[in-house]
């Protein structure tokens, strides 16, 4: 009995994710939806400073640059202590940079929004998957900004300084070429992980602690991996909070925005 409604309901799922993905004549198509969004975010936010400047919003965002600028100024005397061959080669630190690699954090950090989508399409569970898309929509936008900027500032890495090297002249002398951002600032995993942990945070709030706690782990493995400097990680956390808080989370169920990605307008309740 029970196998037989498993088998039904998987069925009934494929039919589901068929007729969502493969009926050209709906009016959501998720990936030029995605894409859509994505654009007319990164237009938002690539407008917020001539905003800031008309008056609006301007408090968080002066606390937020005056913190990091603090951190910045920080950067020379707690960053050297972490480079430290001392430090880097206790066997918790070794276990750490091998688990939380920048490669598996990516990985992770990608994979949270996708599974969420999957898992809500199986279950018909609409505010599932609408949370994984914005989650992916999030994601994408702080990369974006984050990558951009990175190219932009040009920032050694902690790394690439060495634990005696100079940390007071590390903007703009990188060597690197990287496409995903010659430079380290902002971080673009803390950025990307803590857009996801909003989305997930606000719209599954009895998870808010997981979600920036796990989120709040990505940071600190970039700073033991001497991939970046505190100030980064800052700066990328608030990046990633304010994108998905100010910026994607307009599209709650209910408003207009959101129809596009809503199924006959029916929405629901995840739990």
């Amino acid at each position: 009995m029970k196998f037989g409604r498993a088998i039904g309901n998987l069925a009934g799922s494929v039919i589901l994710t068929y007729r969502l993905i493969a009926r050209r004549r709906r009016r959501f198509h998720y990936c030029g939806q995605l894409l859509r969004r994505i654009g007319a975010d990164q237009k938002r936010i690539w407008s917020c400073p001539s905003v800031v400047i008309r008056g609006a919003g301007w408090k968080p965002v002066l606390g937020v640059f005056g913190a990091s600028a603090a951190l910045i100024a920080l950067d020379p005397l707690d960053t050297p202590w972490i480079q430290q061959p001392a430090f880097q080669e206790l066997p918790t630190v070794r276990v750490a940079n091998e688990i939380l690699s920048g490669r598996n954090m990516a990985i992770a950090i990608n994979s949270a929004p996708l599974a969420l989508f999957i898992w809500g399409l199986i279950r018909r569970n609409s505010y599932a998957w609408q949370t994984g898309l914005l989650a992916a929509e999030a994601a994408a936008n702080a990369e974006i900004l984050a990558i951009s900027m990175k190219h932009a500032d040009r920032r050694m890495r902690p790394i690439e300084v060495g634990p005696d090297g100079d940390f007071l002249h590390t903007w703009f002398n990188t060597k690197n070429l990287a496409i995903d951002g010659s430079g380290c600032f902002p971080s673009g995993h803390t950025a990307a992980a803590f857009a996801v942990a909003t989305v997930f945070a606000e719209r599954y709030t009895n998870f808010r602690r997981l979600a920036f706690g796990l989120a709040g782990i990505i940071g600190v493995s970039r700073l033991i991996a001497r991939a970046h400097f505190p100030s980064d990680v800052f700066f990328g956390a608030a990046l990633g909070y304010s994108i998905s808080h100010f910026v994607v989370l307009r599209r709650q169920p209910g408003n207009p925005a959101m129809a596009g990605m809503t199924a006959g307008g029916h929405v629901t309740a995840g739990g």
